[in-house]
This record gives C-alpha cells, structure tokens and sequence, in this order.
C-alpha cells in the first residue's frame, strides 16, 4: 500500500441513521435531522484512541460519506454541514486529514483511491481497490494495525 490512509464511510458504518425513525421521509423531505441525531454505532470514545495512536504512527484518517440519494444543492449544503457536525461532536479529538461528502452512488475509490476503507455498502467494498471491510470488522483490523 503506497499511502497509509484509513477511510470510514458515516451512514451505517460510524453514524446510526438508519437507527433514526422515521429517517427516509425525513430525508425525502429534504430534512437533515437524521445526519444530525443518529447515534454512533460503535463506542467513539474506544475508535478515538485508536484512531489518535494510528495517526502518531503515520496513518491518515479521512472520511469518505454520500449526500442524500434525491436532493437540492441547498440540502447537500444542509446534510455536508450536519455530517461535518457530527464528526466534530462525536470525534473531536481526532484530526481527519480530509473529509469528503460526496454525490450519492459516486464510487469512493475514485475520489479516495488509497487505503482501508470501512464501509457498510457491499457495492463500495468490492470497488474499493484495496483492502475494505465491514464495520463489524472495524476495532479487530484498527487494532492489528496497532500491534
């Protein structure tokens, strides 16, 4: 792997949306409450460290997150500034060397093109061009990267 990067994907992956009722006509309706309420999926403050110590070891942390499938420019304004708020609420203490919110369906590889990435969507881990898992496999590789 030429460049050390980690990548998380938000929805289903570290942020709970789908976990926030009534989420689609929330969305359908150009509404960014869900972006803003989901809960985290895994414990932020366990992926924190490890991220932070990842990062004294040369890893870039970054994310890699879709906008809303339908939507106005206003609302990808709304649902990119409710994501970014998230991140800075729930990972404060982690520097993200970058931040991507990009057009629903677009292939993350293609904007990213480097490094893990940790994404719930089966179709972003097969074109991913290097390594990719499943959120569930998410604090078992970090820690490897660790030992």
């Amino acid at each position: 792997m030429k460049e050390k990067w980690i990548w998380f994907d938000m929805d289903g992956t570290i942020a709970d949306l789908y976990g926030v009722e009534n989420w689609l006509p929330m969305l359908r309706a150009e509404n960014p409450a869900p972006y803003a309420n989901a809960q985290p999926l895994v414990n932020m403050n366990i992926l924190a460290r490890k991220l932070n110590k990842l990062s004294r070891k040369g890893w870039h942390i970054g994310i890699i997150s879709w906008l809303s499938k339908c939507s106005s420019p206003s609302y990808d304004e709304a649902v990119t500034a409710a994501k970014i708020k998230w991140i800075k609420t729930h990972l404060k203490s982690v520097t993200f060397e970058e931040i991507s919110i990009v057009s629903y369906g677009v292939n993350k590889w293609e904007v990213c093109g480097k490094g893990i990435l940790f994404d719930d969507e089966d179709k972003n881990r097969e074109t991913w061009e290097g390594k990719a898992y499943h959120p569930s496999e998410m604090m078992e590789v970090l820690s490897s990267l660790l030992a």
